[in-house]
């Protein structure tokens, strides 16, 4: 089967791997243009591309497809089987999904019709759900609205953060990206149209990363492990900004603290090197992990407070 693969992130890297070591015949990738990384403004690769140029397969990077009446020709002039979308970041027009005579199939980080969009694997987290996995589907022009194919359910951890998950759900999405393959191939791939019960997973904006501390603890500390290692939750004190990347749920017997309720939200109840630091939320306790002060690095929180002072009963903006 010969194949076109469009991707850019990690998270692709892992698909456009596992298909290519079950020796599906890539004849190209496709990714997006080089971008410039770190205080040198140097040209970073994506994933996807420093993969194909370790095996020498050819490379395609697209300012743009939509329109790209050369590109699509060159899509075109490789025939193609079937094209592999993973987290490609562009949106494919009709000409191009009607190029390949088996489809455009897509490695989708949840289970569809839930959560269609670009940040699935994000707001699964965010919203505190407790399972999540990979949809393979036929692409169409709708967002995530194509036939579904292959799914594979997984837990999702009690503290997983989103990084984490992402690791585990771009393996699990190599694995089901090659079972796919080989079902279309032998036209033996299930088809199945998607309900209209779905669900929306936009672009995560950086408004949404402020800790308010007048929401629950499990709303804040999903909040944190959500956002991490993306942009981290973040929060001041005495005018500074603190990112919180590590937080749990302080336990009952964890602490003892008087006439809670007359404490505002945001109040440190505990802050000391051995014990930790313990933040009042709506109605629970958040324990502090790890925590990055402003101009800082990410810490241990007792690393933090060795070097870092914060009084107990200061109130966190």
């Amino acid at each position: 089967m010969k194949v076109v693969f469009m991707g850019t992130p990690d998270f692709a890297r892992e698909s456009l791997k596992a298909i290519f070591d079950a020796g599906f015949n890539v004849l190209g990738v496709v990714t997006n243009e080089d971008k410039k990384k770190g205080r040198g403004m140097k040209l970073a690769y994506s994933p996807v591309k420093e993969f194909a140029l370790e095996e020498h397969i050819a490379i395609y990077q697209p300012a743009k497809v939509k329109n790209n009446q050369e590109f699509i020709e060159e899509m075109k002039e490789l025939e193609p089987d079937v094209i592999c979308v993973v987290a490609y970041g562009k949106i494919l027009p009709k000409e191009i999904l009607e190029i390949p005579k088996l489809g455009c199939i897509n490695v989708h980080g949840s289970l569809l019709p839930k959560y269609r969009g670009a940040a699935p694997i994000q707001w699964a987290v965010l919203n505190g759900d407790k399972t999540t996995g990979i949809t393979t589907m036929y692409m169409d022009e709708g967002m995530d609205t194509g036939d579904m194919i292959l799914k594979k359910e997984v837990e999702i951890g009690e503290n997983e953060t989103t990084g984490e998950l992402w690791d585990r759900l771009a393996k699990i999405g190599g694995e089901l990206l090659v079972e796919t393959l080989k079902k279309v191939a032998k036209g033996t791939a299930p088809r199945e149209k998607q309900g209209e019960d779905f669900s929306m997973a936009p672009m995560l904006s950086k408004d949404m990363a402020k800790i308010d501390w007048n929401k629950s603890a499990v709303e804040i500390k999903n909040l944190v492990r959500g956002l991490n290692p993306i942009m981290g939750a973040y929060t001041h004190l005495k005018g500074k900004k603190i990112k919180f990347w590590k937080v749990e749920i302080a336990k009952e017997d964890e602490l003892i603290v008087e006439n809670l309720d007359f404490l505002s939200n945001g109040t440190v109840l505990v802050s000391d090197q051995r014990d930790g630091l313990y933040i009042k939320a709506k109605d629970g306790v958040i324990k502090v992990l790890e925590i990055q002060g402003e101009n800082g690095k990410k810490m241990p929180i007792s690393d933090f407070l060795r070097g870092n002072k914060i009084e107990e009963f200061e109130v966190f903006e």
